[in-house]
């Protein structure tokens, strides 16, 4: 079998492409501005525990809650050729359930269990409620879920009450930060666990290829015999999941809820993850690991303004002028013309070398 090179290896492989190029583009500003920028370092913690320090822990530590949303934001764009935009809210109303459980009682492992069961199947359901309006109601997904974002946050604000109860306990407190003996942080441990589950469903089930199909062509997979109504459905049911261990993370971060700014703008970042990670936004073929990367990439870049004493104020636009940039290189346009310029290059390489023979 002929090896793909050239066009075909650059249309087949460039997903992961421009999230690589971000990545390594900020790795080597950051290394010729402070040479130590990414140098890790073991310091003891409060409680005496070793714990790995540095840029680079706070770049892979801060970008956790986005990276499981872009996970999941990835399936729903693929499946449905559109963005949910309530992720963060949906992550708030988890939050919420999760501590409003967790207050009934004294903080033990069975309760935080239950806890954390009771805000993923609250998560899973309204996700749900996006699927239908979504899958059954043919809403477009950014208009469905945008009354989730209008009054979800109102929503974990009912479930405490209003108020912001704090929660106190160690096991809480590994899961925002550390597990004793281990110097790596728990949120880092949890994305990679996430990652794997991911990765066997997509290695043992034919899920990952449902939803690339049904994105591509409803009709063509439903005369295919997939259900394409469930499996839009199902996809916004995996996000609300990955929504309530986002909300679970950011609560134990913290050790508190408050609703009002709990993952508060994440929905947009989830979306760039989704759109630096080289997938199209109008649905089929996905590759999660761009979209993991680009969640990386999204929190390089604030710590690296950040490292830069760019004024909070204006983070944003620093980093919206950079997602510009990064958007339009793994554009369809520029790809083409990069595809073009590929072939021109190999045609006069032949042309040069019989040439040289003559």
């Amino acid at each position: 079998m002929r090896k793909k090179t050239g066009p075909q290896f650059l249309a087949n492989n460039s997903q992961l492409l421009i999230p690589l190029i971000a990545i390594l583009l900020l790795v080597i500003f950051n290394l010729i501005r402070d040479p130590g920028f990414f140098s890790v370092s073991i310091a003891a913690n409060n409680k005496g525990d070793p714990v790995l320090q540095g840029n680079l822990i706070s770049i892979l530590n801060g970008a956790s809650e986005l990276a499981i949303l872009s996970m999941g934001m990835t399936l729903v764009t693929a499946a449905s050729g559109g963005q949910d935009i309530s992720v963060g809210a949906l992550a708030a109303i988890a939050g919420s359930v999760f501590v409003k459980v967790l207050k009934g009682g004294v903080v033990s492992g069975p309760i935080v269990i239950a806890a954390f069961l009771a805000c993923c199947a609250v998560s899973m359901l309204f996700g749900a409620f996006n699927g239908s309006l979504v899958s059954f109601f043919r809403i477009q997904p950014m208009i469905a879920t945008l009354i989730l974002f209008t009054c979800g946050r109102s929503i974990a604000y009912w479930i405490n009450g209003g108020a912001t109860p704090t929660i106190e306990s160690p096991i809480i407190n590994a899961v925002g930060s550390f597990i004793p003996g281990i110097p790596v942080p728990t949120p880092i441990l949890i994305v990679i666990l996430m990652g794997i589950l991911f990765a066997l469903i997509f290695r043992f089930t034919t899920l990952g290829l449902y939803i690339q199909t049904v994105g591509i062509n409803q009709g063509a997979a439903r005369l295919n015999g997939i259900n394409a109504v469930g499996i839009k459905l199902l996809s916004f049911i995996i996000l609300g999941a990955c929504c309530a261990v986002a909300g679970t993370i950011g609560v134990s971060r913290l050790g508190l809820i408050n609703h009002e700014t709990l993952l508060i703008n994440i929905e947009m970042d989830a979306i760039l993850a989704v759109a630096i990670g080289g997938n199209s936004l109008g649905g089929g073929k996905f590759k999660m690991l761009g979209s993991v990367l680009g969640a990386y990439a999204i929190q390089a870049l604030t710590i690296t303004l950040y490292a830069m004493k760019v004024p909070s104020t204006d983070v944003k636009a620093y980093k919206a002028v950079v997602i510009v940039i990064l958007v339009v290189m793994g554009s369809p346009v520029v790809k083409d013309a990069m595809s073009r310029f590929w072939t021109k290059l190999r045609s006069k390489r032949p042309a040069a070398a019989g040439k040289e023979v003559a």
